[in-house]
């Protein structure tokens, strides 16, 4: 049988530190974030990622048949930077490629792509890269967002295996385009261009300061969402993969803050050994947290352990999946 797997993550992050007050870090687990250079980009993160994979020996880039770009930081309206990233890299002008616009459930999304593309015989060496400089989006006076997102990306390496047993998957979804509003960047988009007039500040009445431009969020309704919607999500993945939170070695959650994360925990019963935080010193990475907190993680891991992975966040977009450990190098 044609089964696709995760053979192998790297991340890349930037080098600038960016420090939250002892306060800060109490509430949400983050003391210090990665922050891009003003003239470095996600696409430039992304292409770091990658030369890390491919510096690893583990696969030759002639070898890739597909690149999957997950960003909200792309470089253009058009082209799509992942054909920018594919001349960058190197890559075989044979090998497919497309950006998909997705933030903290991308990872999710994109492992579901990839899966399709091998398992229908479309692929057999699939590269992954998240990456967003949300940085560039966030008004450093807004500190309901200023504090929580850093920049980061990663590469993941999704390539064809024979045998019997499923190692990705399965997947569900969930989308409610009625909470758009409320993680969203107003302008700068065809619907609302930058203006004059979208480019004034204003404080709200926490004392935030952000423009039309800038990244939005109200936190109470993301937090709400998150707290109804991914349990349920669970149990449509226990039902489709015939397993119940007892079966799992391992649950990665796209790391939010750790406020977010422990209300989940508490939730769902899950031991404090069996879950991923991995935030504290790079923040909430968007579509490439999952992927990095796995990596950390990787040393707790078994062969064949099996982990789920939860991606939630903007659009209201989330994901969940299941998939077994394969010994990552």
């Amino acid at each position: 049988m044609n089964v696709s797997y995760i053979k192998a993550i790297e991340y890349y992050l930037p080098e600038i530190i960016v420090s939250n007050d002892e306060r800060t870090m109490k509430k949400i687990g983050i003391s210090e974030r990665r922050i891009a250079e003003v003239d470095e980009f996600a696409s430039d993160l992304a292409v770091m990622a990658a030369k890390k994979l491919f510096d690893s020996g583990v696969v030759e880039r002639q070898e890739i048949d597909f690149l999957i770009y997950c960003t909200q930081s792309p470089d253009y309206i058009l082209p799509s930077t992942s054909c920018i990233i594919q001349a960058r890299l190197g890559l075989p002008i044979s090998c497919g490629a497309f950006d998909f616009n997705l933030g903290c459930s991308g990872y999710v999304y994109g492992l579901s792509i990839a899966k399709g593309l091998i398992e229908s015989g479309s692929a057999r060496n699939v590269l992954l890269l998240t990456s967003d400089t949300y940085s560039k989006h966030v008004n450093p006076k807004d500190r309901s967002v200023e504090v929580l997102f850093g920049d980061a990306a990663t590469a993941t390496l999704i390539s064809h295996h024979e045998e019997d047993e499923i190692r990705l998957g399965p997947f569900v979804f969930g989308t409610d385009g009625k909470g758009a509003e409320n993680l969203i960047i107003p302008a700068g988009g065809l619907k609302e261009p930058i203006s004059n007039l979208n480019k004034e500040e204003t404080e709200d009445t926490f004392g935030n300061i952000r423009s039309r431009c800038d990244l939005y969020m109200n936190g109470p309704e993301i937090f709400n969402f998150t707290l109804k919607e991914i349990p349920e999500a669970i149990q449509r993945l226990h039902a489709k993969s015939d397993t119940s939170m007892e079966d799992y070695d391992y649950f990665v959650f796209h790391q939010a803050n750790q406020f977010m994360l422990e209300h989940l925990r508490k939730k769902l019963h899950i031991n404090n050994e069996k879950f991923s935080i991995q935030l504290k010193d790079i923040g909430n990475t968007v579509s490439s947290s999952i992927p990095i907190a796995l990596k950390r993680d990787s040393h707790k891991l078994q062969q064949n352990d099996l982990i789920m992975l939860v991606g939630f966040g903007v659009g209201y977009s989330w994901a969940a999946c299941s998939f077994k450990w394969s010994i990552i190098k």
